[in-house]
């Protein structure tokens, strides 16, 4: 019965049109159970009802008639219950009720139970028989089991059908929702792109020893080709954004040759490979690594090298780019949007984007904050053709997108558009000005960082801090461990961008979730295995390698924070303080020996050597791991600075993984126990003396802004586009009115009590406009 079930599913979610997936479903199942009719009804929410879709046993007449309200008959009573029901006699049940249209008149025993995808029930699926008896409890595991794996299929396939009846109908399909990547509302007409050399469809190829230089030489002249493509990308964006956002193109250029793909490719081809062979196995290892990251941001960089290895085959295989006719303005959709696509697009019409895969921390949305084009990423089950050249809303507040509107609906998000473009302007023009509320509050903002400080930060925010600095890039795109010298010239170069202002480095933080093909780590459950503070104690050679380049980075610009991550007890903070102590005391030592040596063979005579100390930077603690919350005395005894990591507290406070598409929606850092730690956190740091920061999501929404004020937070760290408008709120209420509305929250009981609440205070405060871009 398992191969059986399986082969259902399976034709079930090939079949490209639902009808006939309906249909042959039935008669699948009416054979394999042996019953005299099998029936789906699958639900219309604005209608309130299951309509008959396909039967085989009933009247072939009352497919796509006959309905059945959510609270009437049998239908609807497995609906309501959400559980199978299994009755031997239905016509004597109390809830049956007659329908003649359907000729049923002959079946007694009855079995439905409902397919639900997302706590949602998308239909019943029943059987019927003549004979008056329960069905077995074989049959209803076999019917539960189906239910439950075709609802995946079936989700998928209703949007397939929605977009159908769109283009055949002129209807306006609602709630395809995907992931808000980056903020604003775009209305015009949906352009597919197709990548145009794809490395996932090209199939290996040897070739003899003679052949290598060649193919050696077809590969650097691609190298060459491929940066040099990139360079004018970024020439070209450099008229509309920012430099700091421009850096996205370095990463790509350091990708070329720091991350040792070149050499790997030549590696390969020496092996007896052809050139884009070669680049196909060595793309498709780094990707598999990048992807198998449990870091969101970090997970996405394996966009990045896709699309990097498709630019490098686009330029083996000396291909030209074909002049295409744009309309004058576009929403582009694509399986990934990268960066480089959208910089080669964003100046020829472009309002809008699309994307089936990604999150708002790929580098497609950070550069789409930047250029303020809308975005949704993330957009699954939806066919390229069947919606190319349509007309499209695209919601990047919400992620929601609207296929083929009708005037109405079109009027409305006009309106909001006009709406959007007033609020910006007033945004914008205290971008300047000091972050403190109207009675006198300030509260630092800081930027968050990764591959490269400033690279999603406007010029006009250079003059704030990094709250954090990733600093595993380095590490992951190499073939071994970083040198002392290399990690001390990439920190002196970040502390160097911003002279005067703090810069929190997070030391190390991979394992388990973050894999380093040099350094292999296999785990059952690498969520909560060897990663963080704990592989690096583990490893102090690595830590303090780390830790003495950091220093060595920061000796004329005294402006370093350090920060430990995954910190659970205090006996790991008290092994990683003395770590960096005798890291310190080395540096310090052998800079000291290094100057005199200079001077002395200079002749510039005796150096007292005391006045030249190493600046001792700020060390701190990431409180991500809910244990800590219990530990802050002693913890504040022994550290600088606290900061927490909202996106990691918030996932395993509530056992979440926010990556896992079936429960992330259950991820929310407005649920009440997490804003409940949060504001223990905040007043045991206020008693301790200890500044505390905040790193995440939470800080970079206005609703969450306001109650993080009014908690005591001292700084919140964030993505540079978020700044300004946070900037703004903060700017516009009222310290006094922050912590009235914070001590309401905190007596809620619900995550979407707390939703409902600050929307309406974000109304009350004439702040309406920021609902859309931040709760």
């Amino acid at each position: 019965m398992l191969t059986t079930l399986r082969r259902i599913v399976l034709e079930f979610s090939q079949d490209a049109q639902l009808h006939s997936a309906l249909e042959r479903m039935v008669s699948q199942i009416k054979k394999a159970l042996k019953t005299d009719c099998c029936s789906v009804y699958l639900a219309d929410y604005s209608q309130q009802h299951f309509l008959l879709m396909a039967s085989d046993g009933l009247a072939i007449t009352s497919l796509g008639q006959t309905t059945i309200g959510f609270s009437e008959g049998l239908v609807g009573l497995v609906g309501q219950r959400e559980e199978p029901l299994n009755i031997a006699n239905a016509h004597h049940h109390k809830d049956f009720i007659n329908a003649p249209e359907v000729q049923e008149d002959d079946f007694n025993a009855f079995l439905g139970t409902p397919i639900i995808h997302r706590r949602k029930v998308l239909g019943i699926l029943s059987i019927q028989q003549k004979q008056a008896r329960h069905f077995t409890e074989n049959d209803e595991a076999f019917l539960v089991t189906l239910a439950a794996q075709l609802a995946n299929a079936l989700a998928d396939a209703e949007v397939r059908n929605l977009l159908n009846q769109t283009q055949e109908k002129n209807c306006t399909v609602k709630q395809l929702v995907g992931i808000a990547g980056a903020p604003g509302i775009a209305l015009s007409q949906i352009m597919v792109c197709q990548p145009k050399a794809d490395l996932t469809a090209l199939a290996l190829c040897e070739i003899p020893p003679e052949a290598q230089d060649e193919q050696t030489q077809r590969f650097e002249q691609a190298l060459a080709k491929t940066s040099a493509d990139f360079e004018q990308l970024s020439l070209k964006l450099s008229h509309f954004i920012q430099d700091e956002t421009l850096a996205i193109f370095d990463v790509y250029k350091q990708l070329l040759t720091q991350a040792d793909i070149s050499q790997e490719v030549y590696a390969k081809i020496k092996q007896g490979w052809q050139a884009e062979s070669a680049l196909k196995l060595v793309i498709e290892h780094y990707v598999l690594q990048f992807e198998a990251i449990d870091d969101s941001y970090l997970r996405e960089r394996a966009s990045d090298i896709r699309d990097l290895g498709n630019r490098l085959l686009f330029n083996l295989q000396q291909q030209h780019n074909q002049p295409l006719t744009l309309p004058h303005a576009f929403v582009l959709l694509a399986d990934e949007v990268t960066a480089s696509m959208l910089a080669e697009y964003q100046h020829k019409g472009l309002k809008g984007i699309i994307s089936l895969s990604g999150s708002a921390n790929s580098h497609a949305a950070i550069l789409a904050q930047a250029l303020e084009v809308p975005a949704v990423m993330g957009v699954s089950g939806i066919p390229l053709a069947q919606i190319d050249k349509q007309e499209v809303i695209v919601d990047g507040y919400s992620g929601e997108l609207f296929i083929n509107p009708d005037e109405a609906l079109k009027r409305e998000f006009q309106h909001l558009i006009a709406q959007e473009h007033a609020l910006t302007e007033k945004v914008l023009a205290e971008i300047h000005l000091p972050t403190i509320t109207p009675d006198g509050r300030t509260i630092e903002l800081q930027l968050n960082a990764g591959l490269s400080a400033g690279f999603d930060c406007p010029e006009q925010l250079s003059s704030l801090g990094v709250g954090l600095y990733r600093t595993e890039i380095p590490f992951m795109s190499r073939p071994c461990f970083p040198s002392e010298l290399e990690q001390t010239q990439l920190y002196e170069k970040i502390l160097a961008d911003f002279p005067q202002k703090s810069v929190t480095m997070r030391t190390l933080d991979v394992g388990g979730d973050k894999s380093l093909s040099y350094f292999p780590i296999n785990e059952d459950n690498p969520f909560l295995g060897w990663r963080g503070i704990r592989i690096t104690l583990d490893h102090p050679e690595i830590f303090l390698v780390q830790v003495r380049a950091m220093m060595r980075a920061n000796q004329y610009h005294n402006n370093l924070e350090i920060m430990l991550p995954m910190i659970s007890n205090v006996s790991e903070v008290d092994e990683a303080l003395r770590l960096i102590n005798q890291a310190y005391y080395e540096v310090n030592s052998e800079l000291k020996q290094e100057l005199k040596s200079k001077r002395k063979a200079e002749h510039t005579g005796h150096i007292d050597s005391g006045n030249n100390n190493l600046p001792r930077p700020k060390i701190g603690i990431m409180l991500e791991v809910p244990s800590v919350i219990f530990q802050l005395d002693e913890l504040a005894q022994r550290v600088d600075f606290f900061s927490v990591g909202s996106n990691d507290l918030t996932q395993y406070l509530l056992a979440v993984d926010r990556n896992n598409a079936q429960v992330a929606s259950l991820h929310d850092a407005y649920h009440p126990a997490v804003l409940r730690a949060l504001n223990s956190i905040a007043e045991q740091s206020t008693k301790y003396l200890v500044p505390l920061s905040l790193c995440g999501e939470l800080a970079g929404e206005p609703a969450g802004a306001l109650l993080l004020l009014a908690m005591g937070f001292d700084k919140l760290s964030m993505n540079g586009h978020n700044i300004a408008r946070i900037k703004w709120v903060i700017r516009h209420v009222d310290f006094q009115r922050a912590k009235i509305i914070l001590s309401h929250t905190l007596k809620l009981t619900t995550a979407k009590q707390v939703h409902s609440y600050l929307n309406e205070q974000l109304e009350l405060l004439s702040l309406g406009g920021f609902i859309r871009a931040g709760l």
